[in-house]
This record gives structure tokens, sequence and C-alpha cells, in this order.
């Protein structure tokens, strides 16, 4: 039994050794089946990866990323090109007396859209303040007369700006204010509940009068009553050496519903509310102002003749409107002069 055994397991080798050696299929090394495709999988080698073509592939919002580093990098390829120019950085004077932007966003559920996917608060201001910073640029460029850099910028920023910006624009714009032959504006203020009419004259200059001519004892005789007066009158009017060396001070009449402005407001906050856009152009004591105001209290009432003056304001002196609208003080106040001629009836 044992040599039996013994026997018969060199006869099973041999017998496999044999099947190896007469099997249809040759061997073949899996080094050689990678670039076969009809290959199994397991000889084709590892699997190579290929690169993203965006380098935000793998974040949930790869849209919204995408955008925000493209204008990213265009905002600092332009500061570049600015700083170049050496247009930048920007003294706050001259920052300050550049054109007013006229842009007009899209809001949040139009750029998830055009981003394909929800955007939240945080992540939609960051990308307004990316174009607002772009826009400034281009203005900045614009007003320094470099077009060529501000026409590649403007096209970007349509992208991201609202298709009816004309017309929401052109409904927006200030309209413009006519004055009568006698140099008057009338415009209408309103605040809360309350509206007002404001009706505002430039300030005259008091007339001048003629020298009067020497006269001498033998002809005072035939002299008329205007020449005896004259030398008063003149005297009257003559500033006095004190008074010269101070600045001159414009009499106005600031009139609510015939009452004067002391009257008509106790506070001195409402006062002041309604003299501020006189002090922000610079105009204060150049108007007479008379104004009719009805409804709300007496902050919606100042309110709105404010309003009405700034009009007024814009309708004579429309160099002043951007500075009106921003708030802020003129660093020196200037008194403006009129001198306005009535034209006689077509």
């Amino acid at each position: 039994m044992l040599l039996a055994l013994a026997t018969r397991r060199p006869l099973r080798t041999a017998i496999s050794f044999r099947a190896l050696a007469t099997a249809s299929t040759p061997y073949v090394p899996p080094a050689s089946l990678e670039n076969v495709a009809d290959a199994p999988r397991r000889f084709r080698g590892p699997r190579k990866k290929t690169k993203p073509e965006s380098p935000s592939f793998y974040t949930s919002r790869a849209s919204y990323y995408d955008h925000l580093y493209q204008l990213e990098t265009a905002l600092e390829r332009t500061r570049r090109a600015l700083s170049h120019l050496s247009l930048l950085p920007l003294p706050a004077f001259a920052r300050a007396s550049l054109p007013p932007a006229h842009h007009l966003w899209r809001n949040r559920q139009s750029l998830s859209a055009m981003f394909s996917g929800s955007l939240t608060t945080a992540r939609y201001r960051r990308m307004i303040t990316v174009l607002a910073d772009l826009e400034e640029c281009a203005r900045i460029a614009s007003t320094a007369g470099h077009t060529a850099l501000s026409d590649t910028i403007y096209p970007v920023l349509a992208l991201f700006e609202r298709h009816d910006k004309e017309n929401v624009l052109s409904r927006t714009a200030r309209k413009h204010v006519p004055l009568d032959r006698y140099g008057r504006s009338y415009t209408v203020g309103k605040r809360k509940e309350s509206a007002a009419r404001v009706w505002m004259i430039p300030v005259r200059e008091p007339p001048a009068f003629p020298a009067p001519s020497a006269a001498t004892p033998d002809s005072s005789m035939g002299t008329s009553d205007a020449d005896l007066l004259a030398p008063v009158v003149e005297d009257a009017f003559e500033p006095s050496p004190a008074a010269s060396s101070r600045v001159p001070v414009t009499t106005t009449t600031i009139l609510v519903n015939n009452v004067s402005l002391n009257k008509f407001f106790a506070t001195p906050a409402d006062r002041e509310r309604v003299v501020r856009p006189l002090k922000l152009a610079g105009v204060l004591g150049a108007f007479n102002i008379f104004a009719i105001v009805r409804g709300g209290g007496t902050t919606g009432q100042a309110g709105a003749i404010a309003h009405g003056i700034a009009q007024g304001i814009v309708a004579h002196v429309p160099e002043v409107d951007s500075i009106l609208r921003k708030g802020e003080m003129l660093p020196t106040l200037r008194l403006y002069s009129f001198s306005y001629t009535p034209q006689p009836n077509s």
C-alpha cells in the first residue's frame, strides 16, 4: 500500500507539468498587457489620474470659486497696471473727485442661478466687494485717460450687472429743474409723510451808487436834492476799516409757511437739518427760500424741506450734485454770488 502511494505522486506531478506545457493559451507577462484595451483590469496596471481643469474641482461650488478666482486675478493685474502708471495709491481728495459709479449688480438669486447653486449672504457680499473694487479701478483708468485699460474691464463687469440697468438708472436719474425768467427754482421735497414745496431765489447784490462830483461853494446853489444827498448815502454805504476786515454776510430769508425758520422749528436739530444742504454745498446765505410744508411731524417736515432745498441747489449750481449725494462737508465753504438779469417776456 505504501509502495503504491509512493509511485502515484510523481505520476500526478508529471501529468500536471505536461498539461501546462501542452496548454492552448500561452503565458503572457502582465506588464505587456497594460496598453491592451481588452485585457482584464488586473493586468492593466495602476489607473492614471488626470488633472482637473478647475482648481476648485473638489469644492461644492466650483463655478462660484472659478468666477471669484478670475475676478480677483483681474483685480490684482489691474491694480498692478495702475501702480505702474503711478495712479495707485490714490490720495483721498483725488478719490473723492472721481465721477460717481453707475453700476447695478445682480441680486443674490440671479447670481445663484448663474453659478448653478445657492449663494450665502457672505459669499454674495464677497463677490460684490471684488466687483466694486474692479469697477473703481476702471473709473480711475478712464478718468486718467487710459481708455484701453478701462475698455477691457467694463465687458467683464457687464456680465454681473442687471439686464435692465439702463431702464432702472433712467427712472432713478435726477430730473432737471428749470429756472423761470426771474431765476427762481421750484422743487418738491418729501420725507416720511411730509411734503414740502420750496421756492429758491438767488440773493442779489445791493445796487452800486455813483460817486458824487466835487461841488464848489460857488456852485452849491445850483445843485439838486439828489446831489446834496449823494455824500450822505455814500457815507452810509461805505464800509468802515473795522468792517472791511471782516467777511461780508448777506442777509437772507428762510420762511416756512410764511413764518421764520426759528419760529416754525423750535428744536435746533430740525433747524440744522433744514440748512444742512446749504452748508454742504457752501451756499449758505446765497438764496432766499420760501417753503410750504404739509403733513407729518416736525422731523419729517424738516427733512422734506431739506430735500427740496437740495434739489433747488442742484438746479442753480449743478456741480455740487455729487457733494450733496455723498453728504460730505466741503473743506472750505465758499459763498456763491449770483448776478441774474431778468429777460423780457418772449
